[in-house]
């Protein structure tokens, strides 16, 4: 049975949807089958997939609750995933913008709002089809965002180092022991922090990368933290070519291709012990 994997953070501007999409392809040059799920109404993910679909996520998840079979629409999962092209099988459901009326939606319902991705999912049987789901999350805490840790076996952690994203992590941990305490469902794991867009030429920043650090050593354990990756221009070149890092060859983007190979390899050593 494959692992659900949320790439979260509530802070915006930390490479969440970068890392989610390189994160997949590098799993995929492994040989996994890889579902990527858009939960972001800005769909950054899905533009790089550049899927245009009339229907999305959010469509999916409303026909998959029978208490608001009023709104309904002639929406079928496999007429909305959007398939990898080439060797790599990374897969999309993509999001959109009707996302963000979510809460709004499901406010009436009986059935549990923060279960109906996980409902989702096995209705679906998506575990059972794919080695890795990935999804990417909107910067927030919201009720998009627990249906994302409700449905997840465990989470990944991008991050910059500054005393924002130490602040955020605090809220973040406390947002898992809420989850486990409701008694629904098990809290995912902390798979990996991945600080991310670092400038170690900073003081300041070495600084605050140090005391995260040690944060997360007392939160969760030691070894639960990526190496940085630097601000370098090979991620912007390979977003905005919609590509990953993976289809550029040349040395530029080597450094790049082997820390996503890294976290690939981190998220199988985790999945592995969880068989």
């Amino acid at each position: 049975m494959g692992k659900i994997i949320s790439f979260i953070n509530q802070k915006g501007g930390v490479g969440k949807t970068t890392m989610a999409f390189n994160s997949a392809f590098a799993l995929a040059q492994k040989g996994k089958k890889v579902l990527t799920i858009d939960l972001d109404p800005q769909a950054n993910l899905t533009l790089l997939f550049e899927a245009r679909n009339t229907y999305n996520l959010h469509h999916l998840l409303v026909n998959s609750i029978k208490e608001l079979k009023m709104i309904h629409v002639p929406a079928m999962l496999s007429e909305i995933l959007h398939y990898s092209k080439g060797n790599a099988v990374v897969d999309l459901i993509p999001g959109g913008q009707e996302l963000s009326g979510f809460d709004l939606t499901v406010a009436s319902i009986n059935a549990p709002r923060q279960l109906v991705l996980k409902k989702f999912l096995e209705i679906n049987d998506l575990k059972n089809r794919y080695d890795y789901i990935i999804i990417d999350c909107p910067p927030t805490l919201g009720l998009l965002v627990i249906n994302a840790l409700c449905a997840s076996d465990g989470v990944i952690i991008p991050f910059k180092a500054d005393d924002f994203s130490a602040k955020g992590l605090d809220h973040f941990y406390q947002v898992l022991e809420d989850i486990a305490d409701m008694g629904i469902v098990a809290a995912p794991e902390v798979v990996l922090h991945v600080p991310n867009l670092v400038d170690l030429r900073r003081k300041q920043e070495n600084d605050d990368l140090t005391k995260i650090i040690e944060k997360v050593d007392n939160a969760v354990g030691e070894g639960k933290v990526f190496s940085p990756f630097l601000n370098k221009a090979g991620l912007v070149k390979s977003l905005s070519g919609r590509k990953s890092v993976f289809e550029f060859k040349t040395n530029e983007f080597l450094d790049l291709r082997e820390k996503f190979m890294g976290i690939a390899d981190k998220i199988e050593e985790w999945a592995n012990v969880r068989q």
